[in-house]
């Protein structure tokens, strides 16, 4: 899709040369995506401790493991 936006000419040449990018498009693609992430990434922390989950990161490797003593 395209878009035009206003960004300051200063930011858009620091955001470039941070990621690395070479072209506009990309170092604007990789921000948003990178945004994004974090945005994710905030709203599992905020769930920690919201679900009860009872079984080992061993149990879910190997479910049979979760089998044995009668479970």
């Amino acid at each position: 899709m395209r878009t035009t936006i206003i960004i300051e000419k200063k930011m858009l040449q620091d955001l470039m040369a941070e990621s690395c990018r070479k072209t506009k498009s990309s170092a604007l693609r990789g921000a948003i995506t990178h945004y994004l992430k974090q945005k994710k990434i905030e709203k599992i922390k905020q769930q920690k401790g919201a679900v009860k989950f009872d079984m080992t990161a061993e149990e879910l490797r190997h479910p049979e493991i979760g089998n044995v003593g009668g479970r």
